[in-house]
């Protein structure tokens, strides 16, 4: 979906505030430049604060007062957030989850399958839907927020997933055989007799359940958007707030939501994106949730949450707000909105702070915001609906996170930590990637398709995979990779499964690395092999990197093979990214593909924009200074309009950037 302009805001929360002071943070708002604010999503027990009573003065007030303005709305549903009075008529709105039943207290924890939670949420959709239907300035709709299962499991969750197995599975006795139920006497002989999930022991039983929980999430934003329809106009988008998997930041693929089914019946995707800051701050999280965002629908997308200063550790150094704003608009993103307008004065988040502090005064925060604000207004034209073409895709898969959940890689590697090993490398080489879904049938449109650690997949996608290969593309792909069906279910041949003459290697044995490091020609040094090793028997592949070891020294670490009119790449072991960084220059020259002259901390991101000219990023995260110099073309800097010939030097400062546009 393409956008008019670059929307730039905060979600604001004037319910929250500890006195009124609505017109005063309009004012700022709009002196900073902000044309949006995102409202309304947290706020149930406000907007009907009693069974069937509404009460839209909240919400009225902010509607009014960014009318005034001239500020647009992104309004979200109130649905994650139970009023108490819902809970005490219908306690069994609480979600049943493996560790019991949820108690009142924190969001998100109902179950989001419960008719009488669907009625009323409806009921409240309905009413604010009615209520605001005829206001100008609301240009889009928030489906509900960073929604989840909340692993609900209670008995009609588990009625409903006997339902699905039973479509899936003609005979119960297919399914037994399909999840191996023989083991420990785990088989069911009677759809009847279907015991409690929760307590399966059995991997490929609980990993459907798993995926039959992400098709709940699917189904149930899937019904919110259809009565968003009932009201909304046709220049008015439906969106979601995407988050990832947690790691104090925003780190990996979401292991609760099949993020690319989801984002299907919506208009543009949206993320909610945040990442370490001051020292720490890399801009790789930014990418890497913008790849995601950017890959859900192949198109633009919408940052709806990031942080201006966050939590504790998180506030940036002057300069830095303004380095990752630019940092998500070169990935495609065409919003910009923080999380929040202000600091809250009580309760859980407290200290996730907001543009403002707890004082509500300007700081240098506020300021920051105020230039980039500036600086959008008069170049935002130029960098919204950036087309971006990566030659590089990450093949990603909610079913290979969740075995590799049930069956660990080693105690602390797991399937994001892979996904992120790689795309990590890329992007320090400076080479741009999309993230893409197994399910992708368009593999051709890239040189090179990176496959990390799929551990589930149905023979149909290795086959695909294999295809691609044959018609001339290149695979890099890692271990733990084509080893069980779709039902996680071990494959019983040669592995890696379907995928062995591809990649021209074999291998029976795998274990935990002792003492084992690499050696190889193409390597710049003999890194230890940490986390995992499979002993790769090359059949038609060369051996890249062997294993130095005196009993492990035999077997090859790391393969490329020629196969028909492509080539396949494969990692059998885990080990330092520096290391990676050596397999894959040799790969690129490999295969002929140009590699950039600089790498991280300089980072080059480009795209094409809506005038058909090019434009190109450089983003230093770096206390120094980055000299850079220009080898084709006439280029104009667009932030300060300088212009730039050919062979001239520009310098990029600390914390800072260039955009050209040629």
């Amino acid at each position: 979906m393409k956008m008019k302009h670059l929307l730039y805001g905060a979600a604001y929360y004037h319910e929250y505030m500890p006195y009124d002071r609505l017109d005063t943070d309009m004012q700022l708002m709009k002196r900073n430049g902000m044309n949006v604010i995102r409202i309304a999503e947290s706020t149930w027990s406000t907007l009907e604060p009693a069974d069937g009573v509404f009460d839209f003065t909240h919400l009225n007030r902010m509607l009014g007062a960014a009318a005034k303005y001239g500020i647009q709305v992104i309004i979200g549903t109130p649905t994650y957030a139970v009023p108490t009075w819902l809970v005490k008529k219908h306690p069994d709105i609480l979600a049943i989850t493996h560790n019991g039943q949820e108690l009142y207290g924190r969001r998100q924890n109902m179950d989001i399958t419960n008719p009488h939670y669907r009625k009323y949420a409806e009921r409240m959709i309905c009413q604010l839907m009615e209520h605001i239907k005829d206001q100008e300035h609301i240009i889009g709709f928030q489906l509900d927020n960073e929604t989840k299962s909340y692993d609900t499991a209670g008995p009609n969750v588990q009625a409903a997933f006997v339902n699905y197995l039973q479509k899936q599975f003609a005979d119960i006795h297919e399914m037994n055989q399909a999840f191996g139920l023989d083991f420990w006497s785990n088989r069911i002989n009677t759809w009847e007799d279907f015991p409690d999930i929760r307590g399966t022991i059995n991997g490929s039983l609980g990993a459907e359940f798993q995926k039959f929980q992400r098709l709940l999430v699917r189904d149930f934003l899937h019904w919110q958007a259809e009565i968003i329809d009932r009201y909304r106009r046709e220049d008015q988008f439906i969106t979601h707030n995407f988050d990832y998997d947690w790691r104090d930041y925003s780190f990996g693929i979401q292991p609760e939501v099949n993020q690319f089914e989801t984002a299907a019946f919506m208009d543009i995707p949206g993320v909610d994106i945040y990442h370490p800051s001051q020292d720490d701050l890399t801009g790789a999280e930014i990418a890497f949730g913008g790849a995601v965002g950017r890959g859900l629908k192949k198109s633009n997308y919408l940052v709806l949450e990031t942080q201006s200063q966050g939590n504790l550790s998180w506030l940036p150094y002057e300069g830095q707000l303004r380095l990752q704003a630019y940092s998500h608009l070169s990935s495609g993103a065409n919003s910009l909105l923080y999380w929040n307008w202000h600091s809250i004065h009580n309760s859980f988040e407290t200290y996730w702070k907001g543009v403002l502090s707890h004082d509500l005064e300007e700081n240098y925060i506020y300021r920051e915001t105020v230039q980039i604000g500036a600086e959008i207004a008069r170049i935002g034209d130029k960098l919204v609906n950036l087309r971006k073409k990566c030659d590089v895709a990450i093949m990603v898969s909610n079913e290979s996170l969740t075995g590799l959940q049930w069956f660990p890689i080693s105690r602390t590697l797991a399937y994001n930590d892979v996904v992120r090993w790689l795309y990590d490398t890329f992007y320090r080489l400076n080479i741009e990637c999309d993230i893409i879904s197994s399910e992708d049938t368009h593999l051709q449109d890239y040189p090179v398709l990176v496959v990390p650690a799929m551990y589930s997949a149905a023979d149909e996608t290795l086959k695909r995979i294999d295809a691609y290969v044959a018609a001339g593309g290149h695979l890099l792909t890692t271990f733990k990779t084509a080893f069980a069906d779709e039902y996680i279910k071990v494959a019983a041949d040669i592995q890696p499964h379907i995928l062995h003459t591809c990649l021209g290697v074999t291998y029976q044995h795998f274990t935990v690395p002792q003492k084992v490091s690499l050696s190889g020609s193409i390597l710049k040094s003999n890194p230890a092999v940490t986390e995992w090793m499979e002993l790769l028997v090359p059949d038609t592949a060369a051996v890249w990197a062997s294993y130095e070891h005196p009993h492990w020294g035999k077997y090859a670490a790391v393969t490329h093979n020629r196969y028909q009119e492509g080539s396949a790449t494969y990692l059998g072991c885990y080990f330092d990214g520096n290391t990676l960084e050596d397999i894959i220059r040799q790969l690129w020259t490999e295969i002929g593909l140009p590699l950039s002259d600089f790498q991280f901390p300089l980072i080059h991101k480009s795209g094409i924009n809506d005038d058909g000219k090019q434009i190109d990023y450089y983003l230093n995260y770096s206390e120094a200074d980055i000299s850079l110099t220009l080898d084709s073309g006439y280029r104009t800097e667009l932030l300060s309009g300088i212009k730039i010939k050919n062979g001239e030097s520009i310098s990029v400062k600390p914390w800072n950037l260039v955009i050209l546009e040629y």
